[in-house]
Protein backbone atom coordinates (compact mmCIF):
# COMPACT_ATOMS: atom_id res chain seq x y z
CA UNK A 1 0.00 0.00 0.00
CA UNK A 2 1.94 3.15 -1.26
CA UNK A 3 2.97 5.72 0.95
CA UNK A 4 1.55 3.75 4.30
CA UNK A 5 5.53 3.82 5.68
CA UNK A 6 5.63 7.23 5.77
CA UNK A 7 2.45 7.93 8.09
CA UNK A 8 3.91 7.93 11.35
CA UNK A 9 2.34 8.37 14.40
CA UNK A 10 3.65 11.52 15.22
CA UNK A 11 2.05 13.19 12.52
CA UNK A 12 -1.02 12.45 12.89
CA UNK A 13 -0.79 8.43 13.78
CA UNK A 14 -3.09 7.16 16.56
CA UNK A 15 -4.08 10.84 17.89
CA UNK A 16 -5.70 11.30 14.83
CA UNK A 17 -6.73 8.30 13.47
CA UNK A 18 -9.57 9.57 10.87
CA UNK A 19 -7.26 11.88 9.38
CA UNK A 20 -4.58 8.89 8.85
CA UNK A 21 -7.28 6.69 7.19
CA UNK A 22 -8.63 9.34 4.94
CA UNK A 23 -4.85 10.48 4.02
CA UNK A 24 -4.26 6.49 3.10
CA UNK A 25 -7.49 5.89 1.22
CA UNK A 26 -6.14 8.81 -1.08
CA UNK A 27 -3.04 7.80 -1.95
CA UNK A 28 -4.10 4.25 -2.07
CA UNK A 29 -6.31 5.12 -5.02
CA UNK A 30 -3.90 7.76 -6.21
CA UNK A 31 -1.30 4.85 -6.52
CA UNK A 32 -3.90 2.44 -8.23
CA UNK A 33 -4.34 4.86 -11.56
CA UNK A 34 -0.91 6.56 -10.83
CA UNK A 35 0.97 6.02 -14.53
CA UNK A 36 -2.27 5.28 -16.82
CA UNK A 37 -3.14 7.22 -19.48
CA UNK A 38 -6.32 7.26 -18.72
CA UNK A 39 -6.03 7.94 -14.71
CA UNK A 40 -9.42 7.99 -12.71
CA UNK A 41 -11.40 7.07 -16.27
CA UNK A 42 -10.27 3.55 -15.96
CA UNK A 43 -12.70 3.38 -12.57
CA UNK A 44 -15.45 4.35 -15.17
CA UNK A 45 -14.25 2.27 -17.73
CA UNK A 46 -13.61 -1.20 -15.79
CA UNK A 47 -17.10 -1.69 -14.69
CA UNK A 48 -18.72 -0.68 -17.67
CA UNK A 49 -16.58 -3.23 -19.68
CA UNK A 50 -17.15 -6.23 -17.07
CA UNK A 51 -21.16 -4.79 -17.46
CA UNK A 52 -20.66 -5.51 -21.00
CA UNK A 53 -19.38 -9.19 -20.76
CA UNK A 54 -21.61 -10.58 -18.55
CA UNK A 55 -24.86 -9.05 -20.57
CA UNK A 56 -23.26 -10.00 -24.09
CA UNK A 57 -23.00 -13.89 -21.77
CA UNK A 58 -25.83 -14.14 -20.05
CA UNK A 59 -28.43 -11.91 -22.22
CA UNK A 60 -27.65 -11.92 -25.52
CA UNK A 61 -26.26 -15.52 -25.43
CA UNK A 62 -27.98 -17.42 -23.51
CA UNK A 63 -30.79 -15.22 -23.65
CA UNK A 64 -31.32 -14.84 -19.81
CA UNK A 65 -34.57 -12.65 -18.91
CA UNK A 66 -34.87 -11.49 -15.49
CA UNK A 67 -37.97 -13.71 -13.48
CA UNK A 68 -40.62 -11.60 -12.65
CA UNK A 69 -39.90 -9.30 -15.90
CA UNK A 70 -40.61 -11.26 -18.81
CA UNK A 71 -40.66 -8.40 -21.10
CA UNK A 72 -37.22 -7.09 -19.91
CA UNK A 73 -35.21 -5.72 -22.34
CA UNK A 74 -31.42 -5.83 -23.09
CA UNK A 75 -30.87 -2.48 -22.10
CA UNK A 76 -32.91 -3.12 -18.58
CA UNK A 77 -31.09 -6.26 -18.01
CA UNK A 78 -28.03 -5.02 -18.45
CA UNK A 79 -29.46 -2.24 -15.89
CA UNK A 80 -30.55 -4.86 -13.16
CA UNK A 81 -26.94 -6.84 -13.68
CA UNK A 82 -25.00 -3.66 -13.41
CA UNK A 83 -26.90 -3.01 -10.29
CA UNK A 84 -26.34 -6.47 -8.90
CA UNK A 85 -22.62 -6.17 -9.47
CA UNK A 86 -22.10 -3.06 -8.16
CA UNK A 87 -23.11 -3.89 -4.97
CA UNK A 88 -21.36 -7.49 -4.77
CA UNK A 89 -18.10 -6.04 -6.06
CA UNK A 90 -17.92 -3.44 -2.91
CA UNK A 91 -17.44 -6.88 -0.94
CA UNK A 92 -15.53 -8.63 -3.55
CA UNK A 93 -12.74 -6.07 -3.17
CA UNK A 94 -12.16 -6.18 0.62
CA UNK A 95 -12.77 -10.00 0.53
CA UNK A 96 -9.94 -10.45 -2.13
CA UNK A 97 -7.81 -8.01 -0.57
CA UNK A 98 -8.31 -9.17 3.10
CA UNK A 99 -5.37 -12.03 3.47
CA UNK A 100 -2.71 -9.79 2.23
CA UNK A 101 -3.62 -6.44 3.98
CA UNK A 102 -1.25 -7.17 7.30
CA UNK A 103 1.34 -9.73 5.21
CA UNK A 104 2.13 -7.25 2.89
CA UNK A 105 3.37 -4.30 5.08
CA UNK A 106 5.59 -6.05 7.30
CA UNK A 107 7.51 -2.78 8.38
CA UNK A 108 4.43 -1.14 9.65
CA UNK A 109 4.58 -4.15 12.09
CA UNK A 110 7.73 -4.39 12.74
CA UNK A 111 9.44 -0.63 12.92
CA UNK A 112 6.89 1.91 13.14
CA UNK A 113 4.14 2.43 15.84
CA UNK A 114 1.24 1.99 13.33
CA UNK A 115 -2.25 1.41 14.31
CA UNK A 116 -2.71 -1.76 11.63
CA UNK A 117 -6.34 -2.20 12.18
CA UNK A 118 -7.00 0.73 10.43
CA UNK A 119 -5.30 -0.95 7.00
CA UNK A 120 -8.98 -3.22 6.70
CA UNK A 121 -10.58 0.27 6.90
CA UNK A 122 -8.31 2.44 3.69
CA UNK A 123 -9.29 -1.34 1.80
CA UNK A 124 -12.97 -0.57 2.54
CA UNK A 125 -12.41 3.27 1.88
CA UNK A 126 -10.95 2.47 -1.23
CA UNK A 127 -13.70 0.03 -2.64
CA UNK A 128 -16.36 2.46 -1.32
CA UNK A 129 -14.41 4.65 -3.42
CA UNK A 130 -14.54 2.83 -6.62
CA UNK A 131 -18.20 1.57 -5.24
CA UNK A 132 -18.98 5.35 -6.05
CA UNK A 133 -18.28 5.91 -9.48
CA UNK A 134 -20.22 2.72 -10.40
CA UNK A 135 -23.37 4.03 -8.42
CA UNK A 136 -22.90 7.00 -10.84
CA UNK A 137 -22.60 5.32 -13.57
CA UNK A 138 -26.02 3.59 -12.86
CA UNK A 139 -27.94 6.25 -12.03
CA UNK A 140 -27.00 8.31 -15.13
CA UNK A 141 -27.88 5.15 -16.86
CA UNK A 142 -31.30 4.44 -14.79
CA UNK A 143 -32.65 7.96 -14.78
CA UNK A 144 -31.38 8.55 -18.68
CA UNK A 145 -31.98 4.94 -20.65
CA UNK A 146 -33.88 3.66 -17.86
CA UNK A 147 -37.36 3.20 -15.94
CA UNK A 148 -36.16 6.81 -15.18
CA UNK A 149 -35.84 8.37 -11.86
CA UNK A 150 -36.80 7.35 -8.58
CA UNK A 151 -36.47 9.18 -5.09
CA UNK A 152 -35.53 5.77 -3.57
CA UNK A 153 -32.52 6.00 -5.52
CA UNK A 154 -31.14 8.77 -2.90
CA UNK A 155 -31.17 5.80 -0.50
CA UNK A 156 -29.05 3.68 -2.09
CA UNK A 157 -25.71 4.27 -0.81
CA UNK A 158 -27.45 3.77 3.02
CA UNK A 159 -28.36 0.36 1.72
CA UNK A 160 -24.94 -0.46 1.38
CA UNK A 161 -24.35 0.11 4.79
CA UNK A 162 -24.93 -3.61 6.15
CA UNK A 163 -22.58 -5.03 3.53
CA UNK A 164 -19.80 -2.45 4.06
CA UNK A 165 -19.77 -3.40 8.21
CA UNK A 166 -19.95 -7.00 7.30
CA UNK A 167 -16.90 -6.48 4.73
CA UNK A 168 -15.25 -4.71 7.51
CA UNK A 169 -15.61 -7.75 9.46
CA UNK A 170 -14.42 -10.20 7.59
CA UNK A 171 -11.47 -8.60 6.53
CA UNK A 172 -10.26 -7.63 10.22
CA UNK A 173 -10.81 -11.51 11.09
CA UNK A 174 -8.75 -12.73 7.20
CA UNK A 175 -6.28 -10.16 7.90
CA UNK A 176 -5.34 -11.28 11.08
CA UNK A 177 -5.72 -15.11 10.34
CA UNK A 178 -3.76 -14.60 7.11
CA UNK A 179 -0.72 -13.40 8.90
CA UNK A 180 -0.39 -17.07 10.53
CA UNK A 181 -1.95 -19.13 7.78
CA UNK A 182 -1.29 -17.95 4.01
CA UNK A 183 -2.79 -20.52 2.23
CA UNK A 184 -6.09 -18.64 3.51
CA UNK A 185 -5.08 -16.56 0.19
CA UNK A 186 -5.14 -19.54 -1.92
CA UNK A 187 -8.80 -20.15 -0.88
CA UNK A 188 -10.36 -16.47 -1.04
CA UNK A 189 -10.27 -15.88 -4.84
CA UNK A 190 -12.41 -19.14 -5.87
CA UNK A 191 -14.31 -18.29 -2.73
CA UNK A 192 -15.42 -14.91 -3.95
CA UNK A 193 -16.36 -16.21 -7.47
CA UNK A 194 -18.53 -18.48 -5.65
CA UNK A 195 -19.86 -16.48 -3.48
CA UNK A 196 -20.74 -14.03 -6.25
CA UNK A 197 -22.41 -16.74 -8.31
CA UNK A 198 -24.33 -17.95 -5.07
CA UNK A 199 -25.21 -14.28 -4.40
CA UNK A 200 -28.29 -13.08 -5.84
CA UNK A 201 -26.80 -11.09 -8.57
CA UNK A 202 -28.21 -13.18 -11.62
CA UNK A 203 -31.02 -13.65 -10.31
CA UNK A 204 -33.39 -11.89 -7.31
CA UNK A 205 -33.48 -13.59 -4.16
CA UNK A 206 -36.92 -14.98 -4.86
CA UNK A 207 -35.62 -17.70 -7.08
CA UNK A 208 -33.10 -19.40 -4.47
CA UNK A 209 -35.00 -22.41 -2.87
CA UNK A 210 -37.33 -21.99 -0.17
CA UNK A 211 -34.89 -23.80 2.35
CA UNK A 212 -32.53 -21.27 1.90
CA UNK A 213 -34.41 -18.21 0.99
CA UNK A 214 -34.86 -16.92 4.36
CA UNK A 215 -30.95 -17.20 5.01
CA UNK A 216 -30.32 -15.10 1.56
CA UNK A 217 -32.98 -12.84 3.10
CA UNK A 218 -31.08 -11.61 5.93
CA UNK A 219 -27.31 -12.41 4.70
CA UNK A 220 -25.85 -8.58 4.58
CA UNK A 221 -24.50 -9.48 0.88
CA UNK A 222 -27.68 -10.68 -0.63
CA UNK A 223 -29.46 -8.04 1.18
CA UNK A 224 -27.54 -5.47 0.16
CA UNK A 225 -27.76 -6.67 -3.74
CA UNK A 226 -31.44 -7.33 -3.43
CA UNK A 227 -32.33 -3.37 -1.79
CA UNK A 228 -29.94 -1.73 -3.88
CA UNK A 229 -31.19 -3.22 -7.29
CA UNK A 230 -34.73 -2.78 -5.89
CA UNK A 231 -34.41 0.85 -5.06
CA UNK A 232 -32.59 1.86 -8.03
CA UNK A 233 -34.32 -0.07 -10.78
CA UNK A 234 -37.85 -0.47 -9.62
CA UNK A 235 -38.00 2.01 -7.03
CA UNK A 236 -39.05 -0.14 -3.53
CA UNK A 237 -37.33 0.57 -0.33
CA UNK A 238 -37.45 -2.49 2.21
CA UNK A 239 -38.82 -3.08 5.37
CA UNK A 240 -37.29 -0.80 8.42
CA UNK A 241 -37.12 -3.81 10.37
CA UNK A 242 -35.07 -5.99 7.72
CA UNK A 243 -33.00 -2.84 7.48
CA UNK A 244 -32.47 -3.39 10.69
CA UNK A 245 -31.94 -6.51 11.27
CA UNK A 246 -29.33 -6.79 8.58
CA UNK A 247 -27.41 -3.73 9.72
CA UNK A 248 -27.07 -5.84 13.32
CA UNK A 249 -26.04 -8.72 11.85
CA UNK A 250 -23.13 -6.19 9.96
CA UNK A 251 -22.31 -4.49 13.51
CA UNK A 252 -21.58 -8.15 14.97
CA UNK A 253 -19.70 -9.17 12.37
CA UNK A 254 -17.35 -6.60 12.40
CA UNK A 255 -17.17 -5.94 16.54
CA UNK A 256 -16.11 -9.78 15.85
CA UNK A 257 -13.42 -8.72 13.36
CA UNK A 258 -12.18 -6.43 14.80
CA UNK A 259 -11.88 -7.98 18.51
CA UNK A 260 -10.16 -11.00 16.59
CA UNK A 261 -7.59 -8.46 14.97
CA UNK A 262 -6.91 -6.78 18.55
CA UNK A 263 -6.29 -9.69 20.20
CA UNK A 264 -4.01 -11.75 17.23
CA UNK A 265 -1.93 -8.40 16.70
CA UNK A 266 0.45 -9.01 19.42
CA UNK A 267 2.06 -12.45 17.39
CA UNK A 268 2.51 -10.12 14.33
CA UNK A 269 6.08 -9.40 14.36
CA UNK A 270 7.00 -12.81 15.74
CA UNK A 271 5.34 -14.59 12.25
CA UNK A 272 6.29 -11.80 10.30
Amino acid sequence: MTGMARCRPGSGGESEPVQVVVQLIVREIEARYRGSLLGLLWSFLTPLFMLAVFTFVFAVVFRARWPGQEETSLRDFALILFAGLTTFNLFGEVFGRAPTLVTAQPNLVKKVIFPLHVLPVVALGSALFQTAVSLVVLFGFQVTVGSGFHPAILLAPLLLLPLALFSLGLAWFIAAFGVYVRDIGQVIAPLTTALMFLSPVFYPASALPEWIRPLATYSPIAFSIETVREAVIFGRLPAAASFAVATAAGIVVAGLGLAFFQKTRKGFADVL
